[in-house]
């Protein structure tokens, strides 16, 4: 990720200059503005430097070189890479609010963590955190100054705590958030992992029949010189080509792969056609749906609760939706706030949200407890999760079995019709043979 260099003024006038992380220069303005900030000047690390430093560092490389014959080399090591998992996050969460809750100043808590902490990141991460409120930093500005760790719902959130002056409030709810995303998450690939291995096993049998196992019925059919049924020729033929062309079978497949995922990740059209595919397709689609809507109503909940604005409320929530469909609702839902409309017309018409979760977003704003109503609607889409994933968890046991047992099922067939085909032949020759002896 590259790396920009900025000089801003503070709410005093005085010039701060410092650099940050981020995708793109647009990012890195909107990083400095939410540190509070005002930028005057914000270029990429690289091109910052003037030609005369670039020629000085050529010049001291070469002596480096010489001197010491050797060559910079970057090793990037695994878990070095500036990231940090979801439960490592979580749980700092919830201890530094423990930790302010009981009246530890915030200062003194991050160096406390800092010392227990375990994650080389994390603990690189809570060490400048602290230097940075030492230099006169707010909490939400250092933590402004990791993007690739603290996204912008969680800087907004410890932003919107300062200023009320309920850090540990909006910290308690910040982990709570993060720890009933996890548990979603994980329901979610727990449930997913039983048909993905039934899957993983499937190929592999499959794999082993057509390479292995099939040739050798191959070479006995081939030994009587009789007719083969199509069916049974149909499955040699396959299995011969598997086994002639495996590795370009394995690489036609790999690239597909890859091209599917380039669409996908890469394209807007591709990534809005398959998150439509996604919410659409049977079993998987109304755990995805429910899945997104308690996200999206916990993630708004919970910013508009912590007192952040609700039309940056609704930007950050677009930003971490994890579907295009979902987002495009609220950007209609954004544009709608902001002439001053409501939030249940354009809901409604984005065709995405139940008329359940309109009808509770509208009592929400009509009798000003929209906070509480999105945070009521998210615990009981949690709860309709884990009904819907017990649910496609169930369904998807018997289809997997069903299907494996037609496949393998399929192939024994095939392989048995030549032998029941030639004990019928075997056996009509010795009847007619003991009639001609009557």
């Amino acid at each position: 990720m590259p790396k920009f260099d900025y000089i801003a003024l503070d709410a005093r006038g005085k010039e701060t200059k410092g650099s940050i992380e981020v995708a793109s220069q647009n990012e890195a303005i909107g990083r400095v503005k939410e540190m509070g900030l005002f930028p005057t000047k914000i270029i990429e690390a690289e091109k910052a430097q003037p030609k005369t430093a670039g020629k000085k560092g050529k010049s001291a490389a070469k002596v480096a070189g010489k001197k010491g014959g050797g060559i910079n080399i970057e090793l990037k090591i695994p878990g070095l890479s500036g990231r940090v998992k979801p439960k490592v996050l979580t749980t700092f969460t919830r201890q530094l609010a423990t930790l302010v809750d009981a009246g530890l100043p915030l200062l003194r808590g991050l160096r406390v963590l800092e010392k227990q902490e375990r994650n080389v990141t994390l603990k690189r991460i809570l060490g400048e955190l602290a230097l940075a409120i030492e230099g006169g930093s707010t909490f939400s500005e250092a933590l402004a100054q990791h993007p690739k760790v603290f996204n912008r719902l969680f800087v907004n959130m410890v932003k919107a705590g300062e200023l009320g002056g309920v850090l540990e409030v909006v910290l308690k709810r910040l982990a709570e958030f993060s720890e009933k995303a996890q548990k979603i998450k994980g329901k979610v690939k727990a449930a997913m992992f039983y048909p993905c291995a039934v899957m993983v096993v499937a190929v592999g049998i499959l794999t082993l029949l057509m390479v292995f196992v099939i040739p050798k019925f191959r070479e006995v059919f081939n030994g009587m010189g009789m007719a083969l049924p199509w069916f049974t020729t149909f499955v040699l033929g396959i299995s011969q080509m598997v086994k002639d062309h495996i590795l370009e079978t394995m690489g036609i497949l790999a690239g597909f792969v890859v091209v599917f995922l380039v669409i996908v990740n890469k394209t807007k059209l591709g990534r809005l056609l398959w998150d439509k595919f996604k919410l659409k397709v049977p079993v998987l689609g109304p755990v995805v749906s429910k899945v997104s809507i308690a996200r999206f109503t916990r993630t708004l909940g919970t910013l508009v609760s912590s007192g952040v604005p609700i039309l940056q409320a609704l930007t950050i929530v677009k930003e971490t939706a994890g579907n295009v469909v979902l987002a495009n609702a609220i950007s209609s839902v954004h544009e709608s706030v902001k002439e001053g409309e409501t939030i249940t017309a354009p809901l409604e018409g984005s065709g995405v949200f139940p008329p359940m979760v309109v009808s509770m977003v509208d009592v929400g704003e009509q009798t000003g407890a929209l906070p509480e109503m999105l945070l009521r609607i998210a615990d009981n889409y949690d709860e309709e999760v884990d009904n819907a994933v017990a649910a496609m968890t169930s369904l998807l046991e018997p289809i997997m079995i069903i299907f494996l047992a037609v496949i393998v099922g399929s192939i024994v067939i095939a392989m048995f019709l030549p032998l029941i085909a030639m004990i019928g032949n075997l056996s009509g020759d010795q009847g007619g043979g003991g009639g001609g002896g009557d």
